[in-house]
């Protein structure tokens, strides 16, 4: 660790959603879920009014429907995330020229990299980067945590969100960590949480007590040695301004061997949905599909297919991953299952979240949309529109030969709806400005 809090972590809050409430007037102070809107669609983000009811990012479209129906559930705006989100980046880089973006709405900053940092103001850089970030964006919020490592910078961003920041002094990084549960500790997923509750390990402090031996052990040879150094806050990791993913993926460690297909194949589909949702996150798409299973004996081995070409779609992540599985031999069990996505690349469709390709056959959207077959338009809720009469907007709702349209920007006040056919010449989808115009 640092002598100074000099490692920024900014994590806009709500990105996504909050993007959609800003231009969306009408949206504003109400749960907006951005994401799939099919019904094997994944949430993206959901605005703090839908969190409430317990919606997450990475749950299930049609979950998040029945714990938040009210919601205004979003197809996406891509253009309109990586705006933003460049904008910020670029406010993060006058700070210093050590930026590394984790995702769109996520980075650290090593501010010692700039020979203009001083120890002792930064209280007063946080506020000012705060304040021309919501400038900037016009609206958006970003919390913000300052330590003198990765580790603890991410959980200071955490300590006041939304709309806050949490400085740690050098110093006090084991007592700032010690109340708190173990899961705020990078790789204490679910699994690792429950395994260490059964021998009485909760928080943080509690983590402390065993040994680096027992919790090796307890958790393996990687995760233990992991665990005991970042339970005593120790973590040296440098800020890397050009930091390459080179794959993304998902795994879990059962309690129990599994043999049942039916379980697996469900496991398979969550891990290929959380892929979707990070591939997403960051931005990006990937050719090599590959499944990593750990036998009943230890026996670990993997298995890929490489796709014709990149890909973020949650369907084909999971009959890929699927397939993959089924050739593979489960007999005496499974004690560990991934599925991670390699070949990454830095593009991804403009309907970001539209996911046509998520209705099987046969079936109806849950949120319908609906294609113009001449000019092959796909509508979808939250989608950009211009009409030649009433101006700008963005579409409610879509289906049935039919398109409902809200006429509002960021700049008006909420504004009327009106319903047209598909195929009205004078609807137009249209691609969302750049702030700068």
């Amino acid at each position: 660790m640092r002598s100074t809090a000099s490692i920024l972590h900014l994590d806009l809050d709500a990105f996504f959603a909050s993007v959609e409430q800003r231009d969306k007037p009408s949206l504003r102070g109400k749960p907006v879920i951005v994401g799939g809107i099919g019904p094997r669609g994944v949430v993206a983000t959901a605005s703090y009014e839908a969190r409430v009811h317990g919606v997450r990012s990475a749950m299930r479209t049609a979950e998040a429907r029945a714990r938040c129906p009210h919601a205004a559930f979003l197809g996406g705006r891509f253009d309109a995330y990586r705006e933003a989100s460049r904008l910020v980046m670029e406010r993060l880089r006058e700070e210093s020229e050590l930026v590394e973006p984790l995702s769109l709405d996520e980075a650290f900053v090593d501010l010692a990299a700039s020979p203009s940092f001083d120890p002792d103001g930064v209280g007063d850089l946080v506020a000012r980067l705060r304040a021309d970030i919501t400038e900037i964006t016009h609206g958006l919020t970003a919390s913000v945590g300052v330590a003198s490592s990765k580790l603890m910078a991410k959980i200071a961003s955490e300590v006041n969100k939304p709309d806050g920041s949490f400085v740690v002094e050098p110093g006090t990084e084991t007592d700032v960590l010690g109340p708190m549960q173990a899961t705020v500790i990078p790789g204490v997923g679910p699994a690792t949480a429950e395994r260490l509750r059964r021998v009485g390990i909760a928080t943080v402090d509690d983590l402390r007590t065993p040994s680096v031996d027992e919790l090796v052990r307890l958790l393996g040879q990687s995760m233990g040695t992991s665990l005991w150094r970042l339970a005593r806050a120790e973590d040296d990791r440098p800020v890397v301004a050009e930091r390459e993913t080179k794959s993304i993926s998902v795994e879990d460690t059962f309690e129990t061997d599994i043999t049942d297909r039916t379980v697996l194949a469900g496991e398979v589909d969550r891990m290929a949905a959380a892929v979707a949702a990070r591939l997403r996150k960051n931005g990006l798409s990937g050719r090599t599909v590959t499944i990593k299973v750990r036998h009943h004996d230890f026996e670990t081995h993997t298995r890929s297919s490489t796709l014709q070409g990149p890909t973020d779609s949650p369907r084909v992540l999971r009959d890929t991953a699927r397939a993959l599985l089924d050739a593979t031999d489960v007999a005496g069990g499974l004690r560990l299952l991934g599925v991670g996505v390699s070949g990454l690349a830095d593009w991804v469709q403009d309907d970001l979240f539209a996911d046509p390709d998520e209705v099987p056959d046969g079936e109806e959207s849950a949120v319908p949309t609906t294609r113009h077959r001449d000019r092959g338009v796909q509508y979808y809720p939250g989608m950009d529109v211009r009409h030649d009469v009433h101006g700008d907007g963005w579409v409610w709702g879509a289906g049935l030969g039919r398109v409902t349209v809200r006429f509002e920007t960021r700049e008006t006040p909420p504004g009327p709806v009106h319903t047209f056919t598909e195929d009205d010449p004078a609807l137009h989808a249209r691609r969302v400005a750049s702030f700068d115009a």
